[in-house]
């Protein structure tokens, strides 16, 4: 399995697909686990949902700093 691709397409998921983006903020293991197709150990997948929650927070940060100088 290769974790990035399926971190970055949790994250397409995460922002285009609004149920899924509540299922995984409020059961991320089960969300992961239905993308994946998978199910694992929730220490397993814990590190999934960490690269998840990275990328979706780097991309809020991006935004922001991109508004500073007047850019979106």
């Amino acid at each position: 399995m290769d974790i990035k691709a399926k971190i970055d397409e949790i994250v397409n998921k995460v922002k285009n697909d609004k149920n899924f983006a509540d299922k995984f903020q409020s059961e991320p293991v089960k969300a992961v686990e239905d993308v994946v197709g998978v199910d694992l150990p929730d220490d397993q997948i814990q590190g999934v949902i960490e690269g998840v929650k990275a990328k979706i927070n780097l991309g809020g940060i991006a935004d922001k700093i991109g508004g500073i100088f007047g850019k979106k």
